[in-house]
């Protein structure tokens, strides 16, 4: 993920000298969550959906807004897929996606395995799984459950870390990683 290029310099580097310079010549972004700043014109995010069957790649945000329609799109698409309950979905927590997806720099999209629960779903996956939280954000929309083929829950986990927007759960044993935009803590192995 960080390997050296030919000139010497790691990805990390170069991201890090792209994002220094894009935030002193980009003041539109001053609005973005703080991990984004710089992140360029637009952000994109690409899923799929085992359950449904349904993919979505687009991009959500350009100039420094965010697009309604596809937000919309978003939205729906994260949804209780076991009743097909929609609940707005916080939109901090796509753009720590969004930004993961970025820093694990793959073409792969990610697989949803939850978006949005309702209180219905949370409590029916809780009798089932003491993992699962009694006040789970995916109630609120604030969280989702991800995974990639191409990548480790370790490295998917430590991309989302590197945003330092929300909260990131490894889930090794099931093969995913949980983001939301609550609080910054991680846990997990």
């Amino acid at each position: 993920m960080t390997g050296i290029s030919s000139s010497g310099m790691t990805r990390r580097a170069l991201l890090g000298a792209f994002a220094a310079t894009a935030v002193a010549s980009a003041p539109t972004y001053s609005n973005a969550a703080g991990f984004l700043r710089g992140g360029g014109d637009i952000r994109r995010i690409r899923m799929y959906s085992g359950r449904t069957g349904e993919r979505i790649d687009m991009i959500y945000w350009i100039e420094g807004e965010y697009i309604k329609d596809a937000v919309q799109e978003i939205t729906y698409f994260m949804r209780d897929w076991r009743n097909d309950l929609v609940k707005n979905i916080d939109l901090r927590t796509v753009d720590i996606m969004a930004a993961s997806h970025n820093l694990l720099d793959v073409n792969e999209p990610y697989m949803l395995l939850s978006g949005y629960r309702s209180p219905q779903t949370n409590a029916m996956l809780r009798s089932r799984s003491r993992g699962v939280a009694k006040n789970s954000l995916h109630m609120r929309g604030q969280a989702a459950d991800l995974r990639l083929a191409s990548r480790s829950v370790n490295q998917m986990a430590k991309a989302a870390m590197a945003c330092h927007g929300g909260g990131v759960g490894r889930y090794s044993g099931s093969n995913f990683v949980h983001m939301d935009c609550g609080q910054v803590r991680s846990w997990g192995g």
